[in-house]
């Protein structure tokens, strides 16, 4: 199922937009009832109605929010509020309506072994999502019997709304929102949401124009910078509730197996600003930097020159922007680069392990390019051939031996910025890696296991959707890998960010997906090199850090 959106919501008056609701800390289950929004605050217990065309909000259980505090799912059937409290299931018959003025009348219908999370009815059914028996709990709304019961997509907290014939779920720690079939509980299609830590969703019907929009809740915290006068330090690093809703666009490729969602246009410079700490003198420079690529999720609309022109080339199918000098000198400075306008989605393929049971073998140059050791992988070492070994023990199947083998990387490694990259088998020792290392590592037991796979980077848009027009520049680069499936073709599998609990259970977010604050550039190759009389320059010969320092900057100009 798609839904149209227009190209840019944020500036129709009546269109969707993003919903702050004033004086809430944290939003969980939504739920919409004619041309009104429904929202739960667990934290103060507030049952909101909330006009999301004003943001206007009114408390509709004024004397009785503290009975409504960690209330988690809601749920609105006719006339009637379902909702979630621990590990209990009530309902409050007649419930909408002038609810500011009754008390709501709580009725218990079913409690559960383990905490409920998300409620959801649909005529004579309900479902309740549990994280703790990572189920769908599917019941009777006549008997308050259970019906049956279907297997949780992701490892999260999940809400739920159900529309028509789909069952629709968010997970917070997946950062995901499923489509699954009502009667089956099978997926249909997962999508990618824009904002960290979703934790409602619900379908609004604009009753004039027909139109319906997906809408989901996300509550979290945010930094910022406190001004304490009373305080040694007048200013410090702080944290504050930060909830809101904001609508969800997608589109499902279902014939090329992946689905978009939100889309943002920004605009990306990489400068290179040439100060040279050593003496030098090069006669015939090339400085060459890879350029964004043209991808399902990255459509590249223009890139301009910055300080001095350049020479696109195509290197390996990518498309490399050529500086020259002739000569370079110790002496000269020099502010050049490229700045390229990008339209960016997020993307999550829908390639399923059965899909994949008899693929046909690599082509011959794939094989000789991307199963070998060429970025010193330490691929002969014998503690990378017995990780290897171990990593996918008896499984055949592609999807599944690189899920084995992003887990076993990830059981064996923890995150941490270190200050050069170094060889996989000294990373597997250490036990602590950076995004490169990890890529290192998952690169050297894939290829090892005859899986085609490559690098992928190079930087991230601070991911601030909410941010427009404010120039951002990111603290770090960033890489990740591709795999490639024959048949098919190159599929993204994010390096360290789903490494997030010791020991697992590990998010699948970023297995076959991206987000939309990925910038893609120069895929297989080199991100930046430079060539002195024709030949390729070597790092330990002369470094590109040693000759100039980068800037990098995004700015977010439009939700698309």
């Amino acid at each position: 199922m798609n839904f149209e959106s227009s190209e840019n919501p944020q500036k129709q008056n009546h269109g969707p937009r993003t919903i702050r609701p004033i004086g809430v800390a944290s939003l969980h289950g939504i739920a919409c009832s004619r041309e009104t929004l429904y929202a739960i605050d667990k934290n103060r217990g507030f049952l909101l109605k909330i006009n999301p065309k004003t943001d206007n909000t009114t408390v509709i259980n004024p004397h009785q929010t503290h009975e409504f505090i960690d209330v988690t799912g809601i749920s609105i059937w006719k006339d009637t509020l379902w909702l979630t409290w621990e590990n209990k299931i009530y309902f409050c018959v007649n419930a909408i309506g002038n609810l500011s003025e009754k008390r709501l009348k709580w009725q218990h219908f079913f409690t559960l072994p383990y905490a409920a999370n998300g409620i959801a009815v649909w005529e004579s059914t309900v479902y309740v999502t549990c994280q703790k028996l990572g189920k769908i709990i599917v019941f009777d709304k006549n008997t308050k019997q259970q019906i049956t019961e279907f297997y949780s997509p992701g490892i999260g907290f999940e809400n739920i709304t159900v529309q028509h014939e789909e069952l629709w779920l968010c997970d917070r720690e997946e950062q995901t929102v499923y489509c699954l079939e009502r009667g089956t509980g099978k997926v249909k299609f997962s999508v990618l949401t824009p904002f960290e830590s979703p934790t409602g969703l619900a379908f609004y019907q604009n009753l004039t124009t027909g139109k319906r929009q997906l809408y989901v809740a996300y509550s979290g915290d945010e930094l910022y910078i406190r001004d304490n006068p009373n305080s040694e330090k007048q200013y410090e690093l702080s944290k504050r509730d930060c909830t809101f809703i904001h609508p969800l666009y997608f589109f499902y490729n279902e014939q090329e197996k992946y689905a978009v969602s939100n889309g943002f246009l920004i605009e990306m410079s990489y400068v290179e600003e040439l100060k040279p700490l050593d003496e030098v003198f090069l006669q015939d420079l090339e400085w060459r930097i890879a350029l964004p690529s043209e991808t399902n999720r990255q459509k590249v609309r223009e890139i301009s020159p910055i300080g001095m022109p350049f020479t696109e080339e195509i290197q390996d199918g990518q498309k490399v922007a050529v500086f020259r000098f002739q000569p370079l000198r110790q002496t000269e400075r020099r502010i050049f680069g490229w700045k390229a306008l990008l339209e960016v989605r997020a993307i999550k393929y829908q390639i399923q392990p059965l899909n994949v049971e008899n693929i046909p073998e690599l082509p011959p140059d794939f094989q000789e390019k991307y199963l070998v050791d060429n970025d010193n992988l330490a691929m002969d070492k014998e503690i990378i051939i017995r990780a290897a070994k171990d990593a996918v023990a008896r499984e055949t199947n592609i999807l599944r031996q690189l899920l084995n083998i992003r887990n076993y990387v990830y059981d064996q490694l923890s995150y941490g910025v270190t200050p050069k990259i170094d060889t996989p088998d000294i990373v597997l020792k250490r036990g602590i890696g950076s995004c490169g290392e990890y890529v290192g590592l998952l690169l050297a037991l894939a290829r090892l296991n005859g899986i085609a796979c490559r690098t992928v980077g190079r930087y991230k848009c601070p991911a601030f959707a909410d941010k427009k027009g404010v120039p951002l520049e990111p603290d770090f680069n960033h890489v990740w890998l591709e795999f490639y499936i024959p048949g098919f073709g190159w599929v993204p599998m994010e390096s360290n960010p789903d490494d997030l609990q010791e020991g697992g259970p590990y998010p699948l977010r970023f297995f076959m997906g991206l987000a939309w604050y990925h910038v893609e550039i120069g895929k297989g190759i080199k991100f930046e090199v430079i060539k002195n009389q024709g030949v390729f320059v070597k790092k330990e010969e002369i470094s590109i850090g040693n000759l100039a320092i980068n800037h990098v900057r995004f700015t977010i100009l439009e939700e698309l």
